[in-house]
């Protein structure tokens, strides 16, 4: 299974980032090699749209399923559609999330857990 978790670096040992759309990488991992892949979010700094595109970029690179801290609706929709499976609340070393995925301790999201724009300063919703 190949997963993205978002995140502030490009190794297991670096943070989990809260916002999915606007991290500035995601960390590519299969689960049964534990070969990490380090993809730069090219979107990061979309002025907006920036979690659809996250969302697509993440689509063609054959993921599975996403863990993150938060997702916004329009991010949700894109991977949903795209039938990638969502696993918020993350948080801590993306080593330490992955743990709690394979333990079954992530929540997996049901819908936004943030509303539109908030990696750029936006509200809870």
């Amino acid at each position: 299974m190949k997963i993205a978790i978002s995140t502030t670096g490009s190794s297991l040992d670096d943070p989990v980032e809260q916002r999915f759309g606007r991290c500035s990488t995601f960390l590519l991992v299969d689960t049964e090699s534990m070969e990490t892949e380090a993809l730069d979010n090219r979107n990061a700094r979309a002025r907006g749209g920036a979690g659809i595109q996250a969302a697509q970029q993440l689509a063609q690179a054959g993921v599975d399923a996403v863990i993150t801290g938060n997702i916004g609706p329009n991010a949700f929709q894109t991977l949903q559609a795209a039938d990638i499976d969502i696993y918020i609340g993350a948080s801590g070393m993306a080593r330490d999330a992955l743990q709690r995925y394979k333990n079954g301790e992530l929540e997996t999201a049901d819908g936004a857990s943030v509303g539109s724009h908030f990696g750029m300063g936006g509200g809870r919703r």
